[in-house]
């Protein structure tokens, strides 16, 4: 694919990554996530708790609860319990991934990340860029 149409194609799933940050019911930040795989969506994900947990992202203080799952930890175990593979796979997400995320990321063999805005920690993507995985940033 010509990089004018990868590019085309990047904003277009980055567009989606936004659109479906928009369902997380977290105040402080609103992240999506989109894994594909041969310009097929495989699955998807934003930030916020876990199944059966009442969807409050933050506590009385304002700060994070501490089992937030983040976009794309969610979209990962949702590809996980699925028949898809997410090897060789891209992930377009809204926030670069954090360091945690990243080992996540590596793991399940998702080959190149496509972000929008950087996380304040950018440890995730020195791991990731170390362990070979090609890293795009689109800026909005």
């Amino acid at each position: 694919m010509s990089e004018e149409k990868q590019l085309k194609y990047d904003k277009a799933y980055l567009r989606i990554a936004k659109e479906w940050a928009k369902l997380s019911y977290c105040k402080r930040k609103q992240v999506g996530a989109i894994i594909v795989k041969n310009r097929m969506i495989i699955s998807d994900g934003y930030n916020g708790t876990p199944t059966g947990f009442e969807n409050l992202c933050e506590d009385q203080n304002g700060s994070t609860k501490w089992y937030v799952l983040h976009a794309e930890a969610n979209a990962i175990s949702k590809v996980a319990g699925s028949t898809q593979s997410s090897k060789e796979a891209t992930l377009y997400i809204t926030l670069s991934p954090c360091k945690e995320c990243s080992k996540l990321i590596f793991q399940a063999g998702i080959i190149r990340v496509v972000y929008s805005k950087a996380y304040k920690d950018t440890s995730g993507l020195e791991f990731l860029k170390k362990a070979g995985v090609t890293i795009v940033h689109i800026e909005d």
